[in-house]
């Protein structure tokens, strides 16, 4: 019988086929762990908002609240005309679903609102050249007001986004995942975690304010969470993972595969 523990020691090489569940997932295991880390005058809250592009000019927008409707998959009722007036006859579009830019992170702020640091965990959108220059916005803005930025990049391929200037981050083979901290007060200082396929993830220090202590955040466990709460040994794992993983790594994926019963 397949394994029902995560086969790999680190990020699981697949989790990217279905990165939608995994981030969500992943944002709300991180919120649950540093919560109980927290001072008592700290909040841990997910936050999400909705990015827009219309003419080239991208709008980021947080929803209040959800409006939902009986139809909302199909079609609102038609207004008719009068018996007396002519009948018309509407036409059936063609109907097609496009996915939803919606950007979610975690913010741990005071009482009055105010926000002490932003874990933002990267998806493959904000890696693209569309998605990536609002997110340079956005992370130059937290980085700007004195606000802390952790992120975590546990995507393979698309363009290097984190806080660190590419020129200066050099990954050890095969590593293809980092973490990134910038503190506030510190424009230049940058905390770099590599994060190598074959070893677990690390525990990492998550700064408050100044006058708090750092708290750890140990995120190898959840990853081994969703792992359970994904039902992951289902998952069709005779395909390669894609974006494929480094040459150097791709036999070593496939015989921890076989070894747990989830190749042949």
């Amino acid at each position: 019988m397949p394994t029902r523990m995560n086969p790999f020691p680190g990020l699981h090489p697949y989790f990217q086929d279905r990165w939608s569940d995994v981030h969500g997932a992943l944002i709300q295991f991180v919120r649950e762990q540093i919560s109980g880390e927290l001072p008592d005058d700290l909040t841990a809250l997910t936050e999400e908002s909705i990015t827009v592009e219309s003419d080239g000019d991208v709008r980021r927008y947080r929803p209040d609240a959800a409006i939902s409707e009986t139809w909302r998959d199909g079609f609102p009722p038609v207004w008719q005309p009068q018996e007396s007036e002519r009948a018309i006859t509407v036409a059936e579009p063609l109907v097609f679903y496009v996915e939803s830019m919606i950007q979610r992170r975690v913010e741990v702020r005071e009482k009055d609102g105010r926000i002490v640091t932003v874990i933002e965990i990267l998806s493959p959108s904000n890696k693209t050249e569309e998605g990536g220059s609002d997110y340079r916005r956005k992370q130059r803005d937290f980085i700007a007001s004195g606000v802390s930025l952790v992120e975590l990049d546990f995507i393979r391929g698309g363009r290097h986004i984190t806080a660190v200037s590419d020129e200066l981050l050099r990954f050890p083979a095969p590593t293809c995942h980092h973490i990134c901290v910038a503190r506030r007060g510190s424009v230049s200082r940058r905390e770099i975690y590599f994060c190598p396929l074959r070893t677990p993830l690390p525990a990492i220090r998550v700064p408050l304010r100044p006058t708090d202590r750092d708290i750890p955040l140990d995120l190898q466990p959840l990853i081994d969470r969703i792992y359970q709460v994904g039902r992951w040994w289902l998952h069709d794992f005779l395909k390669a993972p894609e974006p494929p993983v480094a040459p150097e790594d791709a036999e070593w994926v496939a015989e921890r595969l076989r070894a747990e019963g989830l190749r042949q």
